[in-house]
């Protein structure tokens, strides 16, 4: 933190519909106290409906990117988003391999909430071969989780928590599973850290179609609260009780004609003035 200002860093893809991707993320860092910085990975044609277009960056120009925010700005975080290939995805490695001391929250998008796949079937071994081993985090979700082991989907908690187990040994220092694992009246992440901490992360569950984004929010939160200072237990804590509120206020928006996305900034309309 330089100045009072906590500075966190994305490294992601541009979703054009705002609900996803580095707008996200962005208005994620700016609703918890935290200025955003970005390098953009590629660039979508994209609704809430679906993805109809992807057009990614040259991986030397993700490197430069890279290299212009982390020697001039003093980031305290990074997440990484979607990396659609496997050049992005080495470039990002190397890129972040210079500054080993630095937090980095990888959220490993494979697939959009439409369906549609952001990320090319051999870039998955350069995750586990060069990224993941980087990452102090990594926030898979079910699918992500799966196709990173090359296994079936986890049905319960027990299983997600082996699976995250097995993805520990990846060489990350943590993993959170994200389940939309429904008990009763919750939703549950299951946390599992190299020191052996294993923690259930809970929250109401949220019976809304807007959904758009909820990943790449929450990996962009956890950022966020590392970058501010948080330990990494508290900034998932804190990561999934904002994207809670922020589900709960966009319920019943109506943005779009399919999934819409979560309210990121609920708090600041809600203290919002005319200037």
């Amino acid at each position: 933190m330089t100045g009072g200002i906590a500075i966190a860093l994305t490294i992601a893809g541009s979703d054009s519909s705002g609900g996803a991707g580095i707008q996200a993320d962005l208005k994620t860092m700016s609703a918890l106290g935290v200025y955003g910085a970005s390098v953009i990975t590629a660039l979508t044609a994209q609704s809430t409906q679906g993805v109809t277009g992807v057009h990614a960056a040259p991986a030397g120009f993700v490197s430069q990117q890279i290299d212009a925010v982390l020697d001039d700005l003093a980031v305290g975080a990074v997440k990484t988003g979607m990396l659609a290939n496997a050049a992005i995805v080495l470039a990002v490695a190397e890129g972040l391999a210079r500054r080993p001391s630095l937090p980095v929250v990888v959220d490993p998008v494979m697939v959009a909430t439409s369906g549609d796949r952001l990320l090319e079937p051999d870039a998955v071994a350069a995750y586990k071969q060069h990224l993941i081993p980087r990452a102090t985090l990594i926030t898979p979700n079910l699918l992500e989780a799966a196709a990173l082991l090359d296994e079936p989907l986890a049905l319960d908690l027990a299983s997600a928590e082996r699976q995250a187990r097995a993805l520990l040994r990846l060489g990350c220092h943590g993993v959170l599973v994200k389940g939309g694992h429904r008990v009763a009246a919750e939703a549950i992440d299951v946390l599992v850290l190299s020191d052996g901490t294993v923690e259930h992360v809970r929250a109401p569950w949220v019976d809304t179609a807007n959904t758009h984004g909820t990943g790449c929010t929450l990996s962009a939160a956890i950022a966020a609260l590392i970058a501010a200072g948080e330990t990494l237990p508290a900034a998932v804590r804190g990561g999934k009780r904002y994207l809670s509120a922020a589900l709960v206020a966009g319920r019943d928006q109506l943005i779009g004609k399919g999934h819409g996305p979560v309210d990121h900034l609920f708090d600041i309309r809600s203290r919002a003035r005319p200037i």
